[in-house]
């Protein structure tokens, strides 16, 4: 068997555009994401046993289903209320839901580490609970819980291969063209593979950046994810 990759390097500009797409797909869900799943965190710690048991049934509804089937139900749901959205709209929307229950269980266990006498202290300065988020466990939390964060965010970002069954053009969407006009599978799908995990060490690269610029303690230390 004689691999042959001139065909496929000769439609590079549809894999780097498959890529940039992977790439705006994972920064944008990262973010939301991330505000989605601290939220649910919080509700999951609050008093207040609706918010708690509503957020505690979208987290163990997302943890417990395929995310095939969870952007099957998106999009096939949305279209059903009337909705027409774009498949990208679509995959950020499904890619943020499931991210988002992830994310709620690590923040949640981040929060979860602060010790009470915190807490408590924040109580007695008469801070009200936003503000003992925002101010006392938020970065504190993060810190903790920053390794596991960043490797769901990497496993995000590969998840979203699953978005071309839905007709978004990324990566795996153009490879899926290409292999299917080349009649190389094996080539296609061998360079794909390498562009993901390129892409899987440039983003922890970031997310390293990112914990010396925001965490000074791990900068002093130069302890790496």
């Amino acid at each position: 068997m004689i691999l042959d990759f001139t065909p496929i390097i000769a439609r590079w500009q549809m894999l780097m555009d498959g890529a940039w797409l992977t790439v705006q797909l994972a920064a944008v869900t990262t973010l939301t994401g991330f505000l989605l799943g601290t939220l649910c965190a919080v509700a999951r710690r609050s008093h207040f046993r609706f918010a708690a048991s509503i957020a505690g049934v979208y987290v163990e509804a997302i943890r417990n289903t395929p995310f095939l089937v969870q952007i099957f139900l998106v999009y096939f749901g949305l279209s059903s209320l009337g909705l027409s959205l774009s498949a990208v709209t679509v995959a950020i929307i499904a890619l943020t839901i499931n991210v988002g229950a992830y994310t709620a269980e690590i923040m949640r266990a981040g929060f979860d580490s602060i010790h009470r006498g915190q807490w408590e202290a924040a109580e007695t300065l008469g801070l009200t609970k936003l503000q003992q988020y925002w101010h006392v466990a938020l970065r504190p939390a993060m810190e903790r819980v920053y390794p596991s964060l960043s490797s769901q965010f990497i496993l995000l970002m590969l998840a979203s291969s699953v978005t071309s069954q839905i007709s978004t053009e990324e990566l795996t969407a153009a490879a899926n063209f290409i292999q299917s006009a080349t009649y190389r599978p094996l080539e296609t799908y061998l360079l794909i593979a390498l562009i993901y995990v390129a892409l899987s060490l440039a983003m922890r690269a970031v997310f390293w950046g990112i914990s010396m610029i925001i965490f000074p303690r791990r900068r002093r230390l130069g302890t790496s994810l």
